[in-house]
């Protein structure tokens, strides 16, 4: 269990990580946009896209491992910058190679948070790969 905790902190993690370029280019001030303190509402996912979340998740907490690694041996802030980039287009391929799109793995992370039912059946499916 404490191996599914920690893979699933890594995938939110790698989850943010990628949300971080996207809302990079959106408005930073919460009062400009009023979505941006209310929830996401509960989605339905299908039982294959929670498997491939799953899949990706564990690599993408290996990928989250290696380049924690690697950020804090970086010698300054250019140096973090390039490895966080390395990194986020690295988790970005994990995900779209397996068969989900950034924005679903991201509203599926989010909705682990919330629910959950939803995470115990992400952590059944991890452990069954």
């Amino acid at each position: 269990m404490q191996r599914m905790t920690a893979l699933f902190s890594a995938a939110l993690l790698a989850t943010g990580l990628m949300a971080g370029t996207a809302s990079a280019q959106q408005a930073q001030d919460p009062a400009q946009d009023p979505m941006a303190n209310q929830q996401a509402p509960a989605q339905d996912f299908s039982d294959e896209q929670l498997q491939q979340f799953a899949d990706a998740s564990q690599e993408i907490a290996v990928i989250s491992q290696e380049y924690t690694q690697r950020l804090q041996e970086a010698e300054d802030e250019a140096a973090q910058q390039e490895v966080r980039a390395e990194a986020n287009d690295r988790m970005i391929e994990v995900v779209e190679n397996s068969g989900l799109d950034v924005d679903t793995f991201n509203a599926i992370g989010q909705s682990i948070q919330q629910d959950p039912e939803m995470m115990q059946r992400v952590q059944e499916m991890a452990n069954q790969s």
